[in-house]
């Protein structure tokens, strides 16, 4: 029996690049697609000494609905729990632009410095049917905006600018080595 984690796809499959669709009915399917989103996270997760499975979008284990799981915790390995957002929409913006690196199940082993706002108000439905609010700074703020990109075809690279080449990946130590983009082979093929 395959892993959930097999069902992660990445870079260059094209799939990411689209626009998922809104939820209308959340049935039993909808459901099954977000607890397999869950375990797909945490499996990852299994396989990383130095990272957290911090969220998941739909389209990134090849589903185009507009869904996505985040970590209550994003500190604590051992709470394995996820809030879910359903048709989530980023109502407002505030705060200063900050960058701060990123990572993404979805592009292997590449990390970058992405500038996001610091702040956000966003409006979702829960399982429950019911839409619900949140405002979040820092991290779970950075984390929203990251995966609402997802759900609109778009990844964290394409908020990096090409001049700034700032790419990374992950040392053995869990340390990030900045990769020289105009000759790492990785990086273009991998990420245009």
């Amino acid at each position: 029996m395959k892993s959930a984690m097999s069902k992660i796809i990445s870079l260059p499959n094209q799939h990411l690049r689209q626009r998922s669709q809104k939820i209308g009915l959340i049935t039993d399917n909808i459901i099954k697609i977000i607890d397999l989103m869950k375990v797909a996270t945490l499996e990852w997760e299994d396989t990383r000494k130095y990272e957290v499975g911090v969220a998941l979008a739909a389209v990134q284990i090849d589903e185009l609905i507009r869904a996505i799981v985040i970590r209550d915790d994003f500190d604590d390995k051992a709470n394995r729990e996820f809030k879910v957002l359903i048709n989530p929409v980023i109502t407002k913006y505030e705060g200063d632009i900050l960058e701060d690196y990123e990572g993404c199940l979805s592009v292997k082993d590449i990390y970058g410095k992405v500038p996001r706002y610091e702040k956000v108000k966003v409006k979702a439905i829960g399982l429950d049917g019911r839409e619900f609010r949140i405002t979040a700074k820092g991290f779970f703020a950075r984390v929203l905006q990251h995966e609402i990109d997802h759900i609109n075809g778009k990844l964290f690279i394409d908020h990096i600018k090409n001049d700034q080449k700032a790419f990374f990946i992950l040392a053995e130590d869990g340390q990030l080595i900045e990769l020289d983009y105009d000759k790492d082979i990785k990086i273009s093929s991998i990420l245009w």
